[in-house]
């Protein structure tokens, strides 16, 4: 007797969706979201850890984000599937994410006697994540600090030397702060401290590379990411996730904003000059 074959998929025929075509989400592509309504332009695909999300525009320049998935999405009613869209084919020189010449086929450098320091853990994953290719191409190693406190010491134990100097990066350097005293008592013609003016490395990300209109005003006394987090809505998320959402919606310098740009590129430039 031969035995009855089963399909895998048990799901009863009327249940069944019908397939629908992928498109491409390529920029300036008008969609709606399926769920919402929402209406906009495709301004920019990401990769994050919870999957692929695409980031719509509407007419009045207000940005939302939303997850790419399965029928997720409408175009003149017909439900579509967005999918990621072909990278173009490089035209001229290749550029790394900080708009430098990409050195291809180049090993990293042996690490230079120099270091950059910056303040966190978050300060060096934004570091590395525009910045990563020409560190490794200079040889330059980024630590972080974990605060400035200590700064004075570390500058005293790591010895800066012409050969040897030292960069470092603080979060909130705007005159009269501690962390301007700190920086004024470790400057040196081997050291250069630079900084930006955020309350937190968080806020050198653009707005609307995130999707939200501005980042928030955080009441004094209250923990400033805890508070952004709560004013975004993303009460359920921890800071450590709340910040690989932000990370991963950084894809080059555009996504960041002047005041630290420079101050990074100041940086290598004195590292690298010694």
């Amino acid at each position: 007797m031969r035995s009855r074959s089963y399909d895998p998929d048990l799901t009863p025929p009327w249940k069944k969706s019908e397939p629908v075509r992928e498109v491409p989400a390529e920029r300036d592509l008008v969609v709606e979201e399926a769920a919402t309504g929402y209406c906009g332009a495709v301004t920019r695909v990401e990769k994050t850890p919870e999957g692929l999300t695409v980031t719509l525009e509407d007419r009045h320049g207000r940005l939302r984000v939303f997850p790419m998935v399965p029928r997720g999405f409408l175009i003149d009613g017909e439900p579509v599937t967005l999918v990621r869209p072909r990278a173009p084919a490089a035209r001229g020189p290749l550029l790394s994410a900080s708009g430098s010449v990409a050195v291809t086929g180049a090993k990293a450098r042996v690490a230079r006697a120099g270091r950059i320091y910056v303040e966190g853990r978050h300060d060096a994953e934004l570091v590395e994540r525009v910045w990563g290719h020409d560190l490794r191409v200079e040889g330059v190693v980024v630590e972080y600090l974990e605060g400035v406190d200590d700064l004075p010491a570390i500058v005293a134990a790591f010895g800066p030397a012409p050969g040897a100097r030292l960069g470092v990066l603080v979060d909130h350097l705007v005159p009269g702060s501690k962390e301007s005293r700190i920086a004024a008592s470790v400057t040196g013609p081997d050291v250069l401290v630079v900084g930006h003016p955020f309350v937190d490395v968080w806020e050198a990300v653009k707005p609307s590379s995130v999707g939200i209109p501005g980042w928030p005003k955080v009441p004094r006394g209250e923990d400033w990411k805890t508070g952004v987090c709560r004013a975004l809505g993303w009460g359920h998320l921890s800071t450590g996730e709340a910040w690989q959402r932000i990370l991963a919606a950084v894809g080059s310098y555009r996504d960041l904003r002047p005041e630290l740009l420079g101050r990074v590129e100041e940086l290598i430039d004195f590292v690298t000059g010694g």
